[in-house]
């Protein structure tokens, strides 16, 4: 896996990763972004902010109009697949079915990249979209959701320092991203959940558990990360978030 020369900061390093991470309209350079590698990765954050300003926008939309909280939670799902293309579920489906369906190595990397859904992919989707519903029902602070979506996506980035277990795709494409860009985009990801106070410290404490749970994981599956894996990350670093926020009242 090559490490990424990423050089200094470039704001076009936002549009490209909310090119990346969503899907947008953004007319970005490709050739550019290419070039560029992991040098965009400290801005995912802000890719994150996005998704999660729209999520809550849908849901203070549906409130304003008195729809359930059950329903307007689905609907700030539904919101968030449609601007993300359901990208991180995607990873997170394949990891489960990679890692809970192979007794190898190289079996379990074989399921992650097949396109095919297996019982233990659909069961994880089930379970992470239904916690997600079920978290955004019952959140009050729509800024929680925003700051989430964004500390969810940084925590993606230390993983990418770790060697990718496949040696091909989209994640071994793009590199290993500078210390620099790692810490950056961990600080940019704080700092929303830190506006919540006490909550927040506590949400990223989960997230940080969440993350490096699932990189221990990897590193004894398969011996390091792949996109598929630092999808789960964000699913699973979100989940963890919202369970502490709902559980301390935000």
């Amino acid at each position: 896996m090559r490490d990424s020369d990423t050089g200094l900061i470039e704001l076009a390093d936002i549009p490209r990763a909310i090119g990346f991470l969503t899907r947008l309209p953004l007319r970005v350079d490709g050739d550019a972004a290419v070039a560029r590698g992991a040098g965009c990765v400290w801005a995912y954050p802000i890719a994150g902010l996005v998704v999660g300003t729209v999520v809550a926008a849908i849901l203070w939309a549906l409130m304003a109009v008195g729809v359930p909280a059950a329903l307007t939670a689905g609907g700030a799902v539904a919101a968030g697949l449609f601007v993300t293309g359901a990208l991180h579920e995607d990873g997170m489906a394949d990891t489960v079915d990679g890692l809970w369906g192979g007794w190898t190595r190289e079996r379990r990397l074989e399921i992650m990249k097949d396109s095919r859904i297996g019982a233990y992919g659909v069961l994880a989707l089930v379970v992470t979209v239904g916690l997600r519903w079920q978290g955004f029902a019952a959140i009050d602070a729509l800024w929680a959701v925003v700051a989430v979506a964004a500390a969810s996506r940084a925590a993606m980035v230390p993983l990418m320092r770790m060697d990718n277990a496949r040696g091909s795709g989209v994640s071994a494409s793009v590199g290993r991203p500078s210390l620099g860009a790692v810490w950056l985009a961990l600080s940019l990801g704080a700092l929303p959940l830190l506006a919540l106070g006490g909550a927040g410290i506590a949400a990223l404490v989960a997230i940080a558990a969440a993350a490096a749970a699932m990189a221990m994981l990897a590193r004894a599956k398969i011996g390091g990360q792949t996109g598929d894996i630092l999808g789960a990350t964000q699913q699973i670093s979100e989940i963890a978030a919202l369970v502490v926020l709902v559980a301390l009242g935000v």
